[in-house]
């Protein structure tokens, strides 16, 4: 029974690293290999939206794989590839997008969010601390009325 287990948990880890490289796309040289495979880890599938190209198993994706390799091939730097892909794709082809005028928002919106909730956390409880915790006391009438509600005349 524990052999079963642990042959069941064996083959369940065993998957977990596979990637969507096929081995006709590598490279032969092993660096630029690595270099590929950091650069298409930062790089959107189209397609699938939310996986890596290295992820993928998307036409495009390996359209995409095959494309950065031939780059590197040229001699371009991560850099320019990048460059090349976000000129053809944009910004939606990063998986991290970078820091620019237009990502202001994106970047800056989680701070403000986070100091707008401190802020008016920090006035509630403020504001908590200056109102009284005894209630107002009746008027006249009304403690006129309760006598006669509750027969206490």
């Amino acid at each position: 029974m524990i052999r079963r287990l642990a042959l069941a948990f064996f083959l369940m880890i065993s998957a977990l690293p596979a990637l969507a490289v096929n081995p006709d796309e590598m490279l032969a040289d092993p660096a630029l290999e690595a270099r590929a495979r950091k650069i298409s880890a930062e790089l959107r599938c189209m397609v699938c939206q939310n996986q890596s190209i290295d992820d993928s198993n998307a036409e495009l994706a390996k359209d995409l794989r095959v494309l950065v390799r031939a780059r590197l091939m040229r001699g371009d730097t991560d850099e320019q590839v990048f460059d090349y892909l976000v000129s053809r794709y944009g910004e939606f082809v990063l998986l991290k997008p970078r820091f620019s005028a237009k990502t202001l928002i994106l970047w800056g919106a989680p701070v403000a969010l986070l100091l707008t909730g401190g802020l008016v956390l920090l006035l509630a409880i403020r504001n908590r601390r200056l109102t009284p915790n005894e209630p107002a006391p009746l008027s006249p009438e009304e403690e006129a009325r309760l006598r006669e509600l509750t027969g206490e005349e």
